[in-house]
């Protein structure tokens, strides 16, 4: 008879009365188990490093480290982990930022128990789930700033540069792009160095920006999630 390992969860919040709600609610579920908690980015890194979670349930505002820089760090620290972001935030940009992160999953705190536990299933599985119509109003702002005639992916960047920033800028960590398209994490690391120094920008952010407004991630755009 086989059994089903439960899904291993780490949560991440400022606010004890929120994590002590979280737990709660995965535990009942059946199929999920705390594995640990942290009250900040900077812990969250640490922590997550210890127990290796399957998900981690994060908010995005928070001290010391926010949500986003964590969400990247624990991306390129454990590939395998899939980060689910848990936020009272409603701004646009703050999909961006968690999209741009690496984050698996972008849900509200004002949601119910059952979206909270099939969110983190989905996670868990490797499922996207980001509301559609929240990325689509994203992307749009974005493709509102002008784009200069001289400034195409093909004139700036090789064909290998193309396909490894429009991966990084799906949200795949280093570890990840490097496993599609057959090359070393270090190689990635350079090559993503190297786009930022042709482009002139400096954060995940602004390549997700840069690859939106030319069209690299048009193909994705009316994908339904999860996925």
């Amino acid at each position: 008879m086989t059994t089903t390992k439960p899904i291993r969860v780490m949560i991440v919040d400022d606010h004890a009365i929120v994590r002590d709600g979280l737990q709660e609610v995965l535990k009942q579920a059946g199929d999920m188990t705390v594995v640990g908690q942290a009250v900040d980015g900077v812990e969250a890194l640490r922590v997550a490093r210890e127990v290796a979670p399957d998900v981690v349930v994060m908010d995005l505002i928070m001290p010391n480290k926010d949500g986003v820089e964590a969400c990247s760090e624990i991306m390129e620290a454990l590939p395998r982990t899939r980060v689910l972001v848990l936020t009272a935030a409603t701004a646009d940009e703050a999909i961006m930022n968690a999209l741009a992160a690496g984050a698996t999953g972008y849900l509200q705190k004002y949601s119910g128990r059952d979206d909270l536990l099939a969110a983190v299933r989905d996670a868990a599985a490797g499922r996207s789930r980001i509301p559609v119509d929240m990325v689509r109003r994203a992307l749009d702002s974005v493709r509102e700033a002008p784009v200069r005639s001289g400034d195409s992916p093909a004139a700036v960047l090789t064909a290998r540069e193309r396909d490894v920033l429009t991966l990084f800028a799906q949200g795949n960590s280093y570890a990840q792009v490097a496993e599609v398209i057959g090359n070393s994490p270090i190689t990635v690391r350079n090559t993503i160095y190297r786009i930022e120094q042709k482009l002139g920008v400096a954060t995940k952010q602004e390549i997700v920006v840069w690859a939106v407004r030319h069209g690299l991630l048009d193909k994705d755009e009316d994908s339904s999630q999860p996925v």
